[in-house]
């Protein structure tokens, strides 16, 4: 059982940090690090608890300062976040200001670590619901519907972004991270059993050719607001995730290639209205 403390400060602004070392007893901060290692292996964040710094595989503060600019004003918004991992980039939607945030993920070990943060933090309008996309109703209230890091694991990616747009409000906001490849609008690699190691990813379009699915769906005002390839400091192996990182899944003689010959990762951030 995690101990109840008290934050004596929380930051969701900057980053995600609940209270100070001081805040608690040595012992208290031991044990509290140590029931926390037990939900590894911790892969989106960072996370600050206390004192403690929970460095996760992902620096998802890298990828929120490229997502950040490009958004309407999160103050006020109604937002869903669709595949949300452990919940780090909910409490940063939260410090801009949404007035509710929702995550949700079927993954249970991501359930415990938001759970465990949330215990640390307290009352907040930051729920997590422990379900894919298709056991949600068509709601179309949200303000704004973010998808990181999915698309390319759903084998039928248009039906994905029309479950993402029912999601939304007329005139809503997607938010949309995937991985992309070079090429024009007729280019989209189909990726063999695995890529980066990875066995479920199916289509890695280029940017233009997301634009042309996301403009056949009915969105509109379609922009590519960021690219970029991922670099092994965003993604690395650490004490809070020791398994194998991007590093690995890289072909040591050529790091722009897989290991198994495909382009090496690279993301693409973007944003779309629903018409």
């Amino acid at each position: 059982k995690l101990p109840a403390t008290e934050a004596s400060t929380l930051d969701f602004k900057e980053s995600v940090t609940i209270g100070t070392e001081a805040d608690i007893d040595t012992y208290t901060q031991k044990q509290i690090e140590g029931l926390l290692r037990q939900f590894m292996p911790w892969r989106k964040g960072p996370y600050h608890v206390h004192g403690i710094h929970i460095d996760t595989e992902w620096r998802s503060d890298w990828k929120w300062a490229r997502v950040l600019p490009h958004l309407a004003p999160l103050a006020g918004r109604q937002v869903l976040d669709v595949g949300c991992g452990s919940g780090y980039h909910l409490w940063r939607m939260h410090g801009e200001g949404a007035a509710g945030v929702y995550g949700i993920d079927p993954t249970q070990l991501f359930l415990i670590q938001f759970l465990a943060i949330k215990h640390f933090i307290g009352q907040a309008p930051v729920h997590f619901l422990p379900l894919g996309i298709e056991q949600m109703q068509p709601v179309g209230a949200f303000d704004t519907v973010f998808s990181m890091g999915v698309l390319y694991h759903r084998r039928d990616p248009m039906e994905f972004l029309q479950q993402l747009k029912s999601q939304l409000r007329k005139g809503g906001q997607l938010v949309l991270e995937t991985l992309v490849v070079d090429g024009d609008e007729q280019t989209v690699l189909m990726a063999g059993e695995r890529y980066a190691q990875m066995r479920n990813v199916w289509f890695l379009p280029s940017s233009k050719a997301l634009l042309v699915w996301l403009q056949r769906l009915g969105f509109t005002d379609c922009q590519v607001v960021d690219e970029c390839v991922t670099s092994t400091d965003e993604q690395r192996a650490t004490s809070w995730m020791t398994n194998h990182s991007l590093v690995d899944f890289l072909d040591p003689n050529d790091p722009s290639k897989t290991i198994e010959g495909y382009p090496a990762p690279k993301r693409a951030v973007i944003i779309a209205n629903k018409g």
